[in-house]
């Protein structure tokens, strides 16, 4: 087993500040540091106010690249750190396990720097109300590119904060003002679709049709907005019209990072982003919040391509894009169970972009080692296809990259059977990752954080649902089971859990992505227990997260410790908008359950986000998507399974007698792309239901309900009327 890198902070050391008292890696990175370093809390806090000291917070994450740079430069450095300790009071906070601190002061730092931020964020707070009134990202240990030396830097705020208080007090009066404007009144509510369509044509607009993705350089995934063109384009099919070049600016996208640089060639997983436009050279960290969506969305687009394939007959290209999606989302889904996943069931966080103190040297080549590794015949095939037979694309090394596709390289080397082909491709493939497994690997942040481990949970449980796989929605559920047994106390979530300890009470994208994601377990192996876990934390939004005022769901719940701001974030950043998710889960389960309530948030949350929206359409992807859904309902089909031939003993997907068919009826009902349908599969022996349900009896043999909205149809009892049912959903309501 190759060793894992802890360069970033020799653990030989004493430590020497109060960070190593913490269960955040990224924070214990920092206990060596000789600055005198506080994690967030309510004594480091009345430090700075009884001796009335500005303080300095920094917010960084594990596997940030330039985190580790400042932190090597500055940090690390004994003067800097004299500096540091002598003019403020310091402290360290890890933007994991604490976006609300995060969200506050990256959006205050683009207020008054009219500019976005990032990480490391360097903000200078004064004391007494926490309200920042110096902010900027990385600054160099020397002056350069325009940015002033950190010890510079330091001299010049600490001086600003003696002489001239009274001109902090006014700015940092404009600020709260200026902060209180982001929460404004409700809109007028959005009654059509036109917000969708002006996204559409935002993205259309700024689509790279030479290389996927949207912009220009450094391109991020924003599976969001795939997943929105995937859907646009569902919809209008429905509707007679499909809107093709939705379907395939979203595929084309997702192909090209499949095949780039980006997704790990050789163990799978996805990268944070890419530093150029043709997704070859990426920021290697890899996390967990990218790769669950990411997941999610290669299902998706497999699925779709899969049903092109069968419906409009086969060509060459159709089915290679149909296998690079299969072939994404299995590396990837076996990337995180051999990798992420920890001996108790929850997912890691991340892994570094460093390793041996450098970025990418985990990943990257020599052609002499791949020489060495390689038979003729492999080597021959992968030097075209990897684009070995170019020039070195990362400082005089070669970083693995789609140039070109299989069946080409094939063919041009004269293979006819291309099953020869990805033969010799899986055993080089194998041969380099033994090699690459002798390295020394890059960290890894193995805190658990609830939401991230649900954005991973949906896409293990819809991998093994649409590919078959019993192990990744037994990866799934492990997940489950170790946020329920150990994040879920008197029925409040906690937000992180690290060496045996969880704590912190979770904020709103913990409780709306668990949400969804036990939405999509109840459509995988239904369990009562699951619905039930599903309605708690839908009170629970309601309860402590609603905005009563205005609608919308604040960041953080009603009892949490008083900040400079409470937010109510409607964009879609890195992850999906909590809000979004909120309205779409809330929706759903409303629908479900026929419970008005959670309909009712839903509305008023698009109320509260409806100018927003308008504003910028393509930002506010999952609102969007709750908007569809708001506007024509979604598809609820429910299976009973049949009273005759049960087993009450066998687990549901066991396949015991009487679960043949209804497992048949379930996998006719979710095997085409139908984003806006939900199907459970309840057996005949679950009876104790939400009223909804319990009215949907079961019959002797299986049967199926199928809703839209307030409208049900009658009871199906045949399999092949349930399929005629089924293409006719196709269209509209």
């Amino acid at each position: 087993m190759s060793e894992i890198d802890h360069s970033a902070a020799d653990r030989s050391q004493q430590p020497r500040n109060r960070l190593a008292e913490t269960t955040s890696p990224y924070l214990q990175q920092h206990a060596e540091n000789p600055v005198d370093w506080w994690p967030w809390c309510e004594e480091a806090l009345a430090l700075a106010r009884s001796e009335q000291k500005p303080i300095l917070l920094s917010i960084g994450y594990s596997a940030c690249h330039w985190c580790h740079v400042m932190a090597h430069e500055s940090f690390e450095d004994e003067t800097t750190a004299k500096l540091m300790n002598r003019l403020f009071v310091n402290i360290k906070v890890d933007r994991e396990e604490r976006p609300d601190l995060d969200k506050i002061y990256q959006t205050a730092h683009q207020l008054l720097a009219q500019r976005t931020g990032g990480w490391p964020l360097t903000v200078f707070l004064t004391p007494d109300d926490l309200a920042p009134f110096f902010a900027g990202t990385y600054f160099p240990k020397t002056q350069r590119h325009g940015l002033p030396s950190f010890q510079e830097l330091l001299i010049g705020v600490e001086r600003a904060y003696r002489e001239k208080p009274e001109a902090i007090r006014e700015q940092n009066a404009s600020l709260r003002e200026a902060l209180s404007q982001l929460d404004p009144a409700p809109g007028v509510m959005i009654s059509d679709l036109t917000p969708l369509d002006q996204a559409r044509r935002q993205l259309a607009g700024s689509f790279d049709k030479v290389n996927g993705g949207f912009g220009r350089a450094p391109k991020f995934p924003h599976p969001t907005n795939l997943e929105l063109l995937l859907r646009h384009h569902a919809a209008t099919a429905a509707a007679g019209s499909p809107d093709q070049q939705a379907r395939e600016m979203a595929l084309f996208t997702l192909e090209r990072m499949v095949r780039g640089g980006m997704n790990d060639q050789l163990a799978g997983g996805f990268c944070r982003y890419s530093v150029d436009d043709q997704w070859m050279i990426p920021h290697f960290e890899k996390m967990l919040y990218d790769n669950g969506p990411l997941l999610t969305l290669c299902c998706d687009a497999w699925q779709l391509s899969g049903d092109q394939v069968s419906r409009d007959g086969v060509s060459c290209d159709q089915i290679s894009r149909d296998q690079v999606f299969r072939d994404a989302a299995l590396g990837t889904a076996d990337w995180v169970i051999a990798e992420m996943q920890s001996e108790e069931g929850g997912y890691f966080s991340a892994l570094d972009a460093d390793s041996e103190g450098e970025e990418g040297r985990f990943y990257v080549w020599d052609l002499a080692e791949i020489g060495a590794r390689l038979n003729a015949d492999e080597l021959a095939l992968i030097r075209p296809l990897f684009g070995l037979d170019r020039a070195p694309n990362f400082e005089g090394r070669w970083h693995l990259h789609g140039y070109r596709r299989l069946e080409e390289v094939a063919a041009e080397r004269g293979q006819q059977d291309l099953e020869v082909a990805k033969g010799l491709l899986t055993s080089a493939k194998a041969k380099l990752l033994a090699a690459r497994a002798e390295r020394v690997r890059p960290g890894r942040d193995e805190k658990v954080l609830t939401a991230w481990n649900a954005l991973m949970i949906k896409g293990m449980l819809r991998a093994g649902r649409l590919l078959g796989r019993e192990d990744y929605l037994d990866s799934a559920d492990r997940a489950l089971a170790f946020i329920k047994a150990t994040l879920w106390r008197d029925g409040r979530l906690l937000a992180v859990y690290k060496d045996g300890r969880a704590h912190l009470n979770a904020y709103l994208d913990d409780y709306a992505f668990l949400l969804d994601a036990l939405l999509e377990r109840l459509q995988t192996r239904f369990q009562p227990a699951d619905l039930d876990w599903a309605q708690a934390l839908a009170e629970v939004l309601l309860s402590q997260f609603q905005d009563e005022a205005n609608g919308g769901f604040y960041f953080t719940a009603a009892d949490h410790e008083a900040l400079l701001l409470r937010p109510k974030p409607m964009a879609d950043e890195s992850t999906p908008s909590g809000n979004g998710i909120a309205a779409l889960s809330l929706q759903r389960l409303g629908h479900l359950l026929g419970e008005p309530r959670y309909l009712d948030a839903t509305a008023r949350t698009l109320g509260a986000a409806a100018d927003a929206i308008r504003r910028l359409p393509y930002a506010h992807g999952t609102l969007l998507m709750a908007l569809d859904e708001q506007l024509s309902p979604p598809e609820i089909i429910v299976i009973r399974g049949g009273l005759l031939g049960t087993e009450p003993e066998a687990g549901f997907g066991s396949k015991g007698v009487g679960y043949d068919e209804i497992d048949r009826w379930q996998q006719l009902a979710q095997r085409d792309y139908a984003p806006r349908r939900l199907t459970l599969a309840i057996p005949a022996e679950f009876s104790e239901l939400p009223p909804a349900l319990a009215a949907m009896h079961p019959s002797e043999r299986v049967r199926a309900y199928r809703c839209r909205g307030t409208q049900c149809d009658a009871p199906i009892d045949a399999l092949d009327q349930f399929e005629v049912a089924l293409i006719s959903s196709s269209t509209p309501v």
